[in-house]
């Protein structure tokens, strides 16, 4: 997975780095505006953000995201202990939160339940006959494998993952491109036309005026 660590204190900052680079890819910031720009400008898996660093919080980063109709699991790390603080990083829509100080393999849980919960890294069976793999971007069936580009999987992935709802373009570009990129709806109605050739038709269907599902 691809993580992004906000965590100002550079002793903890280290052991998590190297803890959580033998099975994931990380990028790690001691700023709240440098978390900040990084997830608006990059794509990640997995936020992990201490409450309290010198230019913010995350509990306020994770609000901002939020607004921006950013999805990312979230998982909080603070040294606070109080009701307060805990039941701020939910409401700011944080998926879990560890308090300091922690067991590396108490992380670990959490982070393989958020990856559980959200078919990160993990085979999906699409239908009895159709699996993905979102971490090799490969789609097999009984004709056997072939692989998505990475927009592909990325819209496939964000659909299935969203499918008790209608997704909307807006959704789609704020998901799946990054701002430099300066897609348009005609990338994503071109990229949704790539996918049912990979996938079929009847698969994702077209809600008219107000977006897609994958059904």
């Amino acid at each position: 997975m691809q993580i992004l660590l906000l965590e100002d204190d550079p002793v903890l900052a280290d052991i998590l780095v190297d803890f959580l680079e033998e099975n994931h890819t990380v990028t790690h910031t001691y700023s709240m505006q440098e978390a900040l720009r990084l997830a608006v400008e990059q794509k990640f898996d997995l936020y992990i953000f201490d409450i309290n660093v010198p230019d913010g919080d995350g509990v306020s980063l994770l609000k901002e995201l939020r607004s921006f109709n950013d999805e990312t699991p979230a998982v909080f790390i603070t040294a606070f202990h109080d009701t307060g603080h805990l039941k701020a990083a939910f409401q700011s829509g944080g998926n879990d939160f560890i308090k300091k100080p922690f067991d590396l393999e108490e992380l670990t849980q959490r982070i393989e339940n958020i990856k559980r919960h959200y078919g990160l890294d993990s085979l999906i069976n699409l239908t009895p006959a159709l699996s993905f793999d979102p971490q090799t971007h490969t789609l097999t069936d009984q004709d056997g494998s072939r692989r998505l580009s990475s927009k592909e999987s990325a819209c496939l992935h964000y659909l299935y993952k969203n499918r008790h709802r209608i997704v909307s373009s807006d959704d789609l570009l704020q998901n799946l491109w990054t701002y430099d990129e300066m897609p348009s709806e005609e990338a994503v109605r071109t990229l949704i036309k790539q996918l049912r050739k990979q996938i079929g038709k009847e698969r994702v269907i077209n809600i008219r005026g107000e977006g897609y599902r994958y059904e």
